[in-house]
């Protein structure tokens, strides 16, 4: 189950958002009293509350507001304790001080935002002998692996455990807590009100991960990506799970570069089935996988990965994805073997993408030409490719037929921003902008003013989503319900 906290500076907010909660089906909020501005009136707090609750009062050092003397913080918890509220959190290093009374349950806690700390199974041990009914380890992650620590010690506990992981890094074990054995997960009562990093929303726990459907026979898929909180997948990919009534999750990974065969390794261990990969990932994993599909092995990136045993396969769906949407925009058929023949192709960017497109355009016909802010890559794609680059400060000058922005200028929040200037734009091009959020860029409405055809990275997006969705599951994605589970991600307020 979910547990979701509040944490008001008044009494009042704190009882209007307890009944909130309640009224959405929520069965169990934790109150957080340090955040209170006043002294704590309990009494008020419990006596009519609509849900079971979590009594918590947390020191600054904890990562807590309680301004007032330890003293009066025990007295406190003593007197939630005494009230009967069903559960009661207890730092480790002061549960000997607080004895056991009535049906109150004891959370033993440690907190760590600094690390993970590698003696954190030993650390477990000493709280086991302090007369928990719940044991609650979070600790800062720093790397992935540190999720595999937390929730290794959660399926492995004898006494209920829930261990998860701080950060950006740490999210998918808030999420795969409960598959290990946790209790409950702790959510916050809106993705503006976050009391730790790295914490989610209630409501994307419970409509985007589905929390309480998650079961130890769950398998799991992800993206990894530096960063990626800004990732739309899991969103269209767990619309299309739920209504195929499949039981898997999709979550997001965050991998740095230097950690990425770390995490690779232990993706069988957890359960991982499969993985879409993207920035800074798509060349980098080509070493730590053991078979590849064709386009692969042409473009040399990857943003697919496949585990089934010891087979890692790598697959590229984003080239397949492109010159869909490529023809359809010109009204070619998808089975022409050279659509593209006598047309001229500037791809923007540096990265597997654009990589990816250049060569689909290429095999299909066109004559391709490359630019990059890094010149570097962009004459690396050219060599390997066998095309040409072009300066970036001349990419304007390149008379083209399709153009095709495979860089992220213009990337929700900066999109003000575009790579190719206004009057480089000509009535009859096709302007294909693989960025999908948001999905109408400055440079998509700048190709529409100029009469120009337009593939939005949208519909790229939905598509290679959909071929893998194929691959991770066997069924035909429903790309309708990508594309419009997309349109309300993006644009929230419109729906």
């Amino acid at each position: 189950m979910i547990c979701v906290t509040v944490a008001r500076g008044r009494h009042r907010m704190v009882l209007v958002e307890h009944q909130m909660l309640a009224d959405q089906k929520i069965p169990l909020t934790e109150l957080r009293l340090d955040f209170l501005t006043r002294a704590v009136e309990l009494p008020r707090l419990l006596r009519d509350r609509p849900t079971p609750v979590v009594i918590t009062c947390r020191r600054p050092k904890d990562g807590g507001r309680w301004r007032y003397s330890e003293d009066q913080r025990m007295m406190v918890l003593r007197t939630g304790i005494a009230m009967g509220a069903e559960y009661v959190d207890l730092e480790w290093d002061v549960a000997t001080k607080i004895p056991r009374f009535g049906d109150t349950k004891r959370i033993v806690s440690y907190h760590n935002f600094q690390e993970t700390p590698e003696n954190l199974p030993a650390i477990w041990e000493k709280m086991k002998a302090l007369d928990p009914d719940v044991i609650k380890i979070a600790t800062m992650a720093n790397s992935p692996e540190d999720n595999w620590t937390t929730l290794g010690i959660t399926r492995d506990a004898d006494v209920p455990t829930i261990a998860f992981c701080m950060g950006d890094i740490g999210v998918p074990s808030r999420i795969l807590c409960g598959k290990f054995g946790a209790p409950f997960t702790y959510a916050a009562i809106s993705s503006e009100k976050q009391l730790a990093p790295g914490q989610i929303s209630f409501d994307k726990m419970r409509t985007t991960y589905r929390y309480d459907e998650i079961k130890k026979s769950t398998k799991i898929l992800g993206v990894i990506a530096d960063p990626v909180v800004h990732s739309m997948s899991p969103v269209i990919h767990n619309a299309c799970l739920h209504a195929d009534g499949l039981d898997m999750i999709y979550l997001p990974f965050r991998v740095p570069s230097e950690k990425l065969e770390e995490f690779i390794e232990q993706c069988a261990k957890f359960d991982i089935t499969g993985l879409s990969v993207t920035i800074p990932h798509k060349e980098k994993i080509l070493r730590l996988v053991n078979d590849i599909d064709n386009h692969v092995s042409a473009v040399k990136a990857c943003n697919t990965v496949l585990f089934r045993g010891a087979l890692r396969k790598g697959v590229n769906t984003d080239i397949g994805a492109a010159m869909y949407s490529l023809k359809k925009a010109l009204g070619v058929e998808q089975d022409a073997k050279k659509p593209f023949a006598e047309k001229r192709a500037l791809i923007l960017g540096g990265g597997g993408v654009a990589k990816a497109i250049a060569w689909g355009l290429m095999d299909a016909g066109a004559r391709v030409y490359v630019s990059s802010r890094n010149p570097q890559q962009a004459h690396e794609i050219a060599v390997d490719l066998k095309i040409e680059s072009v300066d970036w400060g001349n990419r304007h000058s390149t008379k083209c037929d399709i153009l095709v922005n495979g860089t992220p200028v213009g990337m929700f929040p900066n999109m003000n921003e575009t790579p190719f200037p206004l009057t480089g734009l000509r009535e009859g091009m096709v302007v294909f902008d693989t960025i999908y959020n948001p999905q109408n860029t400055l440079l998509i409405k700048n190709a529409r003013d100029a009469g120009c055809q337009i593939v939005t990275g949208s519909e790229m997006f939905v598509r290679q989503a959909g071929m893998q969705y194929k691959l991770f599951t066997g069924k035909d994605a429903n790309l309708e319900l990508m594309a419009e589970t997309l349109k309300r991600a993006i644009n929230p307020a419109k729906y």
